[in-house]
């Protein structure tokens, strides 16, 4: 298997970064949404809308992309075992683990928005779109940079 893994490296790598790419799309995609259904009256045509919007882009975007991003992240780390040698890659995995945090409290805000119970403001929801955008800068500079 660690041959098989070796030999296709290059793909397994590309194939990681454009999962990467979805589930990141979304992550800063779906808080946007959560603004503009803040705005939205309840139980209006624009609330469900989004409603819809929300539950597909997390479904069909957002929850594949992530899945796709820890699997072949585990295959690259199987694959070559040293890189979990290095500090940059220990900082990369704890900050993809809090990303996936992030992921599973933005699904737990769509089922509140779904049942109409939201209580957070706008404000709150354009803070916490920062959040994917702080971690994906930082997880970028451990892979890339590799300051430690």
């Amino acid at each position: 298997m660690q041959n098989f893994l070796f030999e296709y490296h290059e793909w397994i790598e590309a194939l990681h970064v454009i999962a990467v790419i979805s589930w990141m799309a979304g992550m800063l995609y779906l808080p946007r949404l959560f603004v503009y259904h803040c705005e939205a009256k309840k139980g209006s045509e624009f609330s469900e809308k989004l409603k819809i919007m929300e539950k597909r882009l997390l479904r069909y975007i957002m929850n594949p992309a992530m899945i796709a991003v820890w699997l072949l992240g585990l295959m690259l780390v199987y694959g070559d075992p040293g890189v979990m040698k290095n500090g940059w890659m220990h900082a990369k995995l704890t900050l993809v683990v809090l990303m996936t945090g992030t992921h599973g409290f933005f699904a737990a805000t769509r089922k509140k928005f779904e049942k109409d119970e939201n209580t957070r403001t706008q404000k709150f929801y354009r803070i916490v779109n920062e959040v994917p955008t702080v971690l994906m800068i930082l997880i970028v500079i451990m892979v890339i940079v590799k300051p430690f």
